[in-house]
């Protein structure tokens, strides 16, 4: 009971993923994103050793098509896993096993892909696409979240959404956004709340990493 989306911005070079699900601490196991690289989202039985082992496919050289391949190839329960990739080139791939069950879907767009599984209607991953597209000079995570948001009123999963996280990764090691929210009856409203208040701060976080000597007091 899952709907998520990655994408990368071509105009900062941001790489992100939003998530929201019935369960708790969904950030704990479906979004892994690397900054330069590309983002992986791994859903419906998950298997958390997925993100990372892709993110190093993408490592490696392998596109997502390539990546999603091989992810595909190495595990023996490929027919329980939902999987979706997007590479630094802006190139997305997915994949739905066929035990991942109904309503499921998924929508591709420019650098950015859409998943989701016992959905509502298997349109929600096109209205999150819809959402995501629709402020193309927004920033990324408030592209994500809007994504997140618009899947939801398109009716989003069976059931009520209890965790929800929003990841983006720029020029460093260590993630530009990290929010999440891991138990809650209104998971999104917290998020976006959440995100409005880090939004303005953001920069200045990593100012104190770079530039510790001349940075902002937050």
């Amino acid at each position: 009971m899952t709907f998520s989306l990655i994408a990368l911005c071509p105009r900062t070079g941001q790489i992100g993923a939003a998530v929201t699900t019935s369960s708790i601490a969904v950030a704990t196991r479906v979004p892994f994103c690397a900054a330069g690289l590309g983002a992986v989202l791994t859903q419906h039985r998950t298997d958390p050793r997925l993100g990372p082992r892709g993110l190093e496919l993408l490592r490696s050289g392998c596109n997502a098509a390539e990546t999603v391949a091989a992810l595909v190839a190495s595990t023996p329960h490929e027919g329980w896993r939902q999987l979706a990739v997007l590479d630094a080139a802006g190139g997305t791939a997915h994949h739905d096993g066929a035990k991942v069950k109904p309503e499921r879907g998924v929508a591709h767009g420019p650098g950015v892909v859409a998943i989701g599984n016992i959905l509502a209607s298997g349109q929600v991953p096109a209205a999150m696409l819809d959402g995501f597209l629709a402020m193309p000079d927004a920033p990324l995570a408030e592209r994500l979240l809007l994504a997140l948001e618009a899947g939801e009123t398109a009716g989003g999963e069976h059931g009520d959404v209890t965790s929800a996280s929003l990841l983006v990764v720029w020029r460093e090691a260590f993630p530009y956004v990290d929010l999440r929210i891991d138990l809650s009856p209104r998971p999104l409203p917290a998020l976006r709340a959440l995100w409005q208040a880090y939004a303005p701060l953001a920069d200045g976080f990593v100012r104190r990493a770079l530039e510790p000597d001349d940075a902002p007091v937050i």
